[in-house]
């Protein structure tokens, strides 16, 4: 029988470390969820390591069957020790506007630019984190959501902080890229080759 992770009522990314570690040992493990974010953080965890999930949905919360051997321990130590210098290129964006200064118009007007030209430049980030307030730059009514899924169809993987959004409320407003957890966040830092900061 399937070893069982009861991850109801945790905080991000508690679901996502307790089903990494229950993997470790087995080939099978059941994990149960009561929202919709924990359910996909998980899933695009076990899915990225190589397992399979089955998502079977209960009075009592949301069953994730997950099943298979995962990825290769190779492939596993690569992530832990982190890319060679010339791995992935990330993009941390952690405000809503592009410098500090005195007036936030400025601002705005900046991270628009910047955007806008940054489909036009190489080399594209592999990854753009969007943290803090900067998660307002992928919901809806934000001024660079056209530039964001150009850039999502050119591969470039966007990831938006879902504590974030749930801080600003905005969790039903995300227009681009997918909600993330704070350990697939930190795993796409410390894996990078290198990571720029806005």
């Amino acid at each position: 029988m399937a070893n069982t992770v009861d991850a109801r009522g945790l905080p991000c990314p508690q679901p996502v470390i307790l089903t990494r570690k229950a993997l470790q040992g087995e080939s099978a493990v059941t994990v149960i969820v009561d929202n919709d974010i924990s359910q996909r953080n998980v899933t695009r965890m076990a899915i990225k390591s190589g397992h399979a999930v089955r998502a079977e949905v209960r009075d009592d919360g949301i069953y994730l069957h997950i099943s298979g051997e995962g990825a290769p321990a190779r492939e596993e130590a690569s992530v832990q020790v982190g890319a060679p210098a010339g791995g992935p290129l990330v993009l941390v964006v952690s405000s809503e506007f592009m410098g500090q200064g005195e007036h936030d118009e400025l601002g705005h007007v900046l991270i628009r630019a910047f955007f806008h030209t940054l489909g036009e430049v190489e080399p594209l980030p592999d990854t753009v984190i969007f943290l803090n307030s900067g998660i307002k730059l992928v919901v809806e009514g934000s001024p660079v959501l056209e530039d964001l899924g150009a850039l999502g169809e050119r591969g470039v993987e966007i990831l938006a902080c879902g504590t974030c959004l749930g801080y600003y409320e905005l969790m039903e407003k995300l227009a681009v890229g997918e909600v993330s957890n704070m350990y697939s966040i930190a795993e796409a830092m410390l894996g990078a080759g290198k990571t720029v900061k806005l």
